[in-house]
């Protein structure tokens, strides 16, 4: 039965061997800092197996035995140590291998564009390394799917807009030689005919600017609060001659009595292209229905309906893209370079609102839904 004294000895002992030992494997560990995983795994055990070998021996010594059970001991311990080191690096540096290169091939599959699935090494940590690099694949391979749409957007709408610039200043050329040259019947017509293919020249432009500050985030709105049955007038005024003309109503319901938190210009511009699209495509002789309620979280939906055949099912999640003209029955003679719709999702969504489409049983009907008043 040992006494205090020598329960003192023997602690003493093994944790100043530990100490020493667990320090010259950490101070071995930094100079070797560049080395791989496994033998880094592999100094830590043998550091581990070494202390434990040598608080051993040493505690062994301080008890007075024999020589020659010193010395057997010391075998012992000595040839265990070693088996032990050799086999625990030999384990290690497969483990470490097999794990590390299924993440080197996974990872250079990511480099190539591919979506990786998580891979199992059996060991916790490299298993998370794996998931999430199998996530970031995902989320590579979206972003990569997004680019490539919106770069094909992008040369859409280059092919669009030089179509529409085309056409106009093709004309506004030809009149202009016909004056030039005297062989126009009527010049005065004429002149008309240029200055309104110039305004609409200038509206493409102007709708480009727009679109360029929206999508770039220089836009500057200037919210205050505005009553909505202004904004909703200003626009209905700037499209009442072209409605008049095909004889369509417009008319509102629900309107009056709100007062929201915007920028009067920006939203008014948004309503306004709104009319604009509606009056394009309601059939000559209806109504157009400007409609406002109140949601439950206090959010404001503001709708136009026309009476026009709308879109495919399949395009309504598309209207409010930039240059989108996918369906014959809304871009026939229409003009435009299908910036509008993208305008007023750019403004709402810039006011903290967005945007949809959808057939009703009142006709197709386009939706502003705007976040409750400051």
């Amino acid at each position: 039965m040992l006494n205090a004294s020598e329960l003192v000895l023997v602690a003493v002992t093994t944790l100043t061997t530990t100490a020493v030992v667990a320090t010259l494997t950490f101070v071995l560990l930094r100079v070797l800092h560049r080395a791989g995983a496994a033998a880094k795994l592999a100094m830590v055990l043998s550091g581990a197996v070494i202390s434990i070998a040598a608080s051993t021996v040493a505690v062994a010594l301080e008890m007075y035995l024999s020589g020659h059970d010193v010395i057997v001991l010391a075998w012992v311990i000595g040839i265990s140590a070693v088996m032990s080191t050799a086999a625990a690096w030999l384990i290690a540096r497969s483990a470490v291998r097999s794990s590390v290169a299924t993440l080197v091939a996974s990872t250079r599959r990511v480099g190539h564009g591919d979506v990786v699935e998580p891979s199992t090494t059996g060991l916790p940590e490299l298993d998370a390394v794996s998931a999430e690099l199998a996530e970031s694949s995902q989320r590579l391979a979206e972003a990569r799917a997004q680019v490539a749409e919106l770069d094909n957007a992008r040369t859409q709408l280059f092919a669009w807009i030089s179509h529409d610039l085309r056409t106009p200043l093709a004309g506004m050329r030809a009149m202009a030689e016909a004056i030039e040259e005297g062989t126009a019947g009527d010049p005065d017509e004429y002149i008309r005919l240029i200055r309104a293919k110039i305004d609409t020249v200038t509206q493409m432009v102007g709708d480009l600017f727009e679109l360029s500050r929206l999508q770039s985030g220089t836009l500057e709105l200037h919210p205050e609060p505005v009553i909505l049955l202004d904004l909703v007038s200003d626009a209905v005024s700037d499209v009442h001659a072209i409605a008049s003309s095909r004889g369509i109503a417009i008319a509102q319901d629900g309107v009056d009595g709100h007062i929201i938190w915007a920028d009067a210009r920006e939203l008014t511009r948004a309503i306004g292209n709104l009319l604009a699209n509606g009056v394009r495509h309601a059939p000559d002789h209806s109504t157009i229905l400007i409609r406002a309620d109140t949601l439950e979280n206090d959010q404001l939906i503001l709708s136009v309906i026309d009476q026009g055949e709308g879109v495919t099912a399949e395009n309504l999640g598309h209207m409010f893209d930039v240059g989108w003209r996918a369906d014959a029955s809304r871009t026939t003679h229409t003009g435009g370079a299908g910036l509008g719709l993208a305008i007023v999702r750019g403004i709402v969504e810039a006011h903290g609102g967005h945007v949809q489409a959808r057939r009703t049983d009142e006709g197709f009907q386009l939706d502003l839904i705007l976040p409750a008043a400051g």
